[in-house]
């Protein structure tokens, strides 16, 4: 199968397509033929060994020391079960039946890897208990595009916040994979969202549901504070807050959401600071599917790429400059 290989950490022209031998679903996983894929800023600094601070020895002590001990990057995809190991199973039973307790050869799927990677590719094998069902008229693209984004988004605001309606979120980083899903999600909590991003990304944040939008390069986040404005959540979704500075912009009983925090900062959090990584359950990528198939809640695609323009991806997450997700398609050839 054709697969991107990065075999040294370094920048985006590191990555490069190979010929590889096809994975194998062992007992317990099914092989899913890969039709979309996502390229986040987790693939990026793996890739780059840009660990957050404190992260650089552990990083590299656990992924590989000059590169990437797993040399097919990629944690997010959505397909089709091409085979199926022994006793493959997936996750409890749903009540929103969106996971299955097992799935069959055709079967349209999706998923996240975890620390096996292995989403760049034509074919991953993966355990059974990782997939979720992708419903029907929900694209392969919008199925792999909401699982980072959404599943990061989620766990912070439902399971670390508590988001009560009436209350007010502030999301900064509010075009990113993770800001464009905690936005809506915060909406359909029933919060009230100030959005931080970009002028020219206003429109589309207001689209998505944002009650109101700060443009950070005219409003620095500090004058929020200073004018007097609190919110009850706080989450920033790319690193631009630290404890310090995000503890003055909470109200009484506010909560501090950091998505990227130092080792540092993740060991000493207490009180209403939290941080911390963000699980991958089949149960929580059923919650998003099932809102996506209801029309409450819209995946952001930037660009889709076939695999070949997977250093141009890289490249795109490095620049900041990514809005939503960006999508690759493994079984196009390039034009």
């Amino acid at each position: 199968m054709r697969a991107a290989v990065v075999e040294r950490y370094g920048p985006p022209s590191v990555a490069r397509v190979e010929t590889v031998p096809d994975p194998v679903a062992r007992r317990g996983e099914s092989l899913v033929r890969v039709m979309a894929a996502t390229v986040n800023s987790g693939d990026a600094r793996i890739r780059g060994a840009r660990f957050p601070r404190g992260f650089a020895v552990p990083g590299r002590l656990a992924l590989g020391v000059r590169g990437p001990r797993v040399r097919v990057l990629g944690a997010v995809f959505a397909g089709v079960v091409e085979a199926i190991g022994a006793d493959a199973t997936g996750g409890a039973p749903h009540a929103g039946g969106t996971v299955a307790s097992g799935y069959a050869v055709g079967d349209r799927v999706c998923g996240m890897t975890g620390a096996r990677m292995g989403a760049h590719a034509e074919l991953v094998a993966v355990p059974a208990s990782r997939l979720a069902r992708i419903p029907d008229g929900v694209t392969f693209d919008d199925a792999a595009g909401v699982l980072f984004g959404g599943s990061t988004a989620l766990h912070y605001l439902r399971d670390k916040a508590a988001v009560r309606p009436g209350e007010h979120v502030l999301v900064v980083g509010a075009s990113g994979a993770v800001g464009t899903n905690a936005v809506q999600l915060a909406k359909h909590f029933g919060a009230k969202v100030t959005a931080v991003t970009s002028a020219p990304n206003a429109k589309l944040v207001t689209a998505l549901g944002a009650d109101r939008v700060v443009d950070y390069r005219t409003t620095p986040l500090g004058s929020l504070a200073s004018r007097g404005e609190r919110f009850d959540v706080v989450f920033d979704t790319v690193g631009a807050l630290s404890p310090a500075t995000g503890r003055p912009l909470l109200a009484e009983g506010g909560r501090l959401l950091l998505a990227v925090a130092s080792l540092g900062e993740m060991i000493t959090a207490r009180g209403p600071v939290k941080t911390g990584t963000s699980p991958e359950r089949a149960e929580d990528f059923a919650t998003l599917l099932g809102l996506i198939a209801t029309g409450d809640l819209r995946v952001v695609v930037d660009e889709t790429m076939p695999l070949d323009r997977l250093a141009e991806a890289h490249a795109r997450v490095d620049s900041g400059r990514k809005v939503g997700n960006l999508v690759l398609h493994p079984q196009e050839a390039a034009a």
